[in-house]
């Protein structure tokens, strides 16, 4: 099973989360974007990006929780992971990413 992304609306501004399959746990979460269309090219370079190692940079947060960020080729964050409860539940959150996110369908809830 793939996971899925699903792409939602807030007041004026779009965004979207990857999903995993199973237990449709939120792996990454995207930036606000102001129009629809920039919340889907976001999902696009998600699928782009998500394989690629070098794209994920590992973060701690200020209470000592783990968590990444996917940025895309020029650097620019494109997603951002949830606190995790150890470095290999983050890791593990990683490799989902990676596996889900370039075959991962879309759901429209605007």
């Amino acid at each position: 099973m793939a996971g899925k992304f699903v792409l939602k609306r807030s007041g004026t501004q779009f965004y979207f989360v990857l999903q995993a399959s199973g237990n449709h746990e939120v792996l990454i979460t995207s930036e606000r974007y102001v129009s629809k269309q920039g919340a889907e090219n976001g999902i696009e370079s998600v699928k782009t990006n998500a394989p690629h190692d070098q794209r994920y940079e590992h973060k701690v947060a200020s209470n000592g929780g783990p968590y990444f960020v996917l940025k895309a080729a020029n650097g620019e964050p494109i997603g951002t992971s949830e606190i995790y409860s150890s470095h290999a539940a983050r890791d593990h959150g990683i490799e989902a990413t990676k596996n889900y996110a370039p075959t991962a369908a879309t759901a429209d809830e605007t």
